[in-house]
């Protein structure tokens, strides 16, 4: 078990919440986790309670998105065309899209 700490207003996080998902969802919500630069457990709080996830450029961030972008090439370059049955691949693709344009700043909508 692992220990207590403080939220960003002074309250003890001494509650576990957890859920299953499968392996496909674990392996996108991996990639978002790592695309963002913040711990899992942060990510995934965020999300729940529709908070911002504001992504902090930082080396391990852009190593992850050379990373991601590169596992995309890839899938692209074995694919012949990509249809609404790739929706991982899709999902994954926006997710990098709205990383980026964060991070430079960019204000224009990209979805």
């Amino acid at each position: 078990m692992s220990a207590k700490n403080l939220d960003g207003r002074k309250r003890w996080r001494n509650i576990t919440v957890g859920f299953r998902v499968s392996p496909e969802e674990n392996e996108l919500i991996n990639k978002a986790v790592s695309l963002s630069g913040l711990p899992k457990q942060e990510y995934c709080y965020r999300k729940c309670i529709e908070q911002n996830v504001v992504v902090q450029g930082n080396p391990r961030v852009y190593k992850a998105l050379r990373n991601e972008l590169a596992n995309v090439l890839a899938e692209l370059k074995r694919l012949e065309t990509v249809t609404d049955e790739h929706k991982e691949l899709l999902q994954l693709i926006e997710l990098i899209t709205v990383t980026i344009y964060g991070l430079k700043g960019d204000d224009s909508d990209v979805g």
